[in-house]
């Protein structure tokens, strides 16, 4: 048989039955022969038929499977799908990923436009990543992931934002660094807004003024990260150390001072915030703020499945995880700093 996809005609060919009777024998309805449905079943193993999830969500209503909106596949959605595979794992539930490939990353509302895809007979429930927004109609469940800012009731999990950028910025200043640098994240998101609240936080403690000119918007992408990094490292009064409100960004902003001739950390010190695998394999390894990533998808893939099952058991309308400091190489104390 050619690579197209097997139909169900197919299989009914196969066996020398009908349609019907394949339809039957799928979907374990009475009326077919003992050695026929065996018949129809050794075919079906054979050809690798599968059954269409839309034909089984119009049948059963259900068709077992989760939804995970992403606006690109990049190391903190890898990682955070590792954790939603882990969660589904033994649930009966199987898992399908739709990205926009980085087209939706400057979109607002692109997930309306992507669960409508997804909604009524492809997936039971879905998770959404980093929203632009999550005040959404949907006909299934919904739980948010590193939600927008002022976002609607639905169940939400992320990290404690705040606290790991009060953290990060609170270890440059203890290395006796004065002139930090900010790349902030999505400015649609609660997280980068939180991120640079903990800066903000931090350096007033610590009695220092915030200079508005040593924030630069990062994005969470590279090619804006590299930018912003460049307009902070070619000043004549460029910082000492740059906090990056993701790893991705602290790691383009490494390569931009490597390029300028500086080196870290030696003429600059560099924290991230995630701690995504890249981060430790990165020339130096990046000091970072940890945020549990991989138990972020799982915590949420599993009230997902307590809100598609009808659980009894209440679902938190926001889970909160800790955040930590992960010392590595890219940050050094100040010459003539305390």
């Amino acid at each position: 048989m050619s690579d197209r996809r097997v139909t169900i005609g197919d299989v009914a060919a196969e066996a020398g039955v009908s349609v019907a009777t394949v339809s039957k024998v799928i979907n374990d309805r009475w009326g077919v022969a003992e050695t026929t449905s065996e018949r129809v079943r050794a075919v079906i193993e054979e050809l690798g038929f599968q059954s269409s999830l839309v034909a089984q969500s119009l049948r059963s209503r259900s068709t077992k499977v989760i939804g995970v909106l992403v606006v690109d596949i990049e190391p903190f959605s890898a990682e955070l799908l590792k954790g939603v595979a882990r969660g589904i794992d033994g649930s009966g539930y199987e898992l399908v990923v739709f990205s926009g490939c980085g087209r939706a990353a400057d979109q607002v509302g692109w997930e309306r436009r992507y669960l409508s895809r997804v909604s009524g007979t492809l997936c039971d429930g879905t998770l959404l990543v980093t929203p632009s927004s999550v005040d959404v109609t949907f006909g299934a469940p919904v739980v948010a992931v590193d939600h927008n800012v002022g976002s609607s009731g639905l169940p939400t999990v992320d990290a404690d934002n705040l606290n790991g950028a009060v953290i990060a910025t609170e270890h440059l200043l203890e290395l006796g660094h004065r002139r930090i640098g900010f790349l902030a994240g999505r400015p649609d998101l609660e997280s980068a807004h939180l991120r640079e609240r903990g800066y903000r936080t931090a350096l007033e403690r610590a009695g220092i003024e915030v200079d508005p000119s040593l924030i630069r918007v990062g994005g969470y992408q590279v090619d804006t990260a590299k930018e912003a990094t460049r307009q902070l490292l070619e000043r004549d009064d460029r910082p000492t150390a740059i906090f990056a409100a993701n790893d991705v960004s602290a790691i383009a902003a490494m390569s931009v001072a490597t390029s300028l001739g500086l080196m870290v950390p030696d003429d600059l010190s560099m924290i991230g915030f995630d701690n995504v695998p890249e981060s430790a394999l990165s020339e130096p390894p990046l000091t970072t703020i940890e945020q549990p990533i991989q138990q972020m998808g799982f915590d949420a893939v599993k009230i997902l499945i307590r809100l598609i099952d009808g659980s009894d058991r209440p679902v938190p309308e926001h889970t909160l995880l800790p955040t930590r400091l992960v010392v590595r190489g890219s940050c050094r104390r100040l010459e003539g700093g305390r």
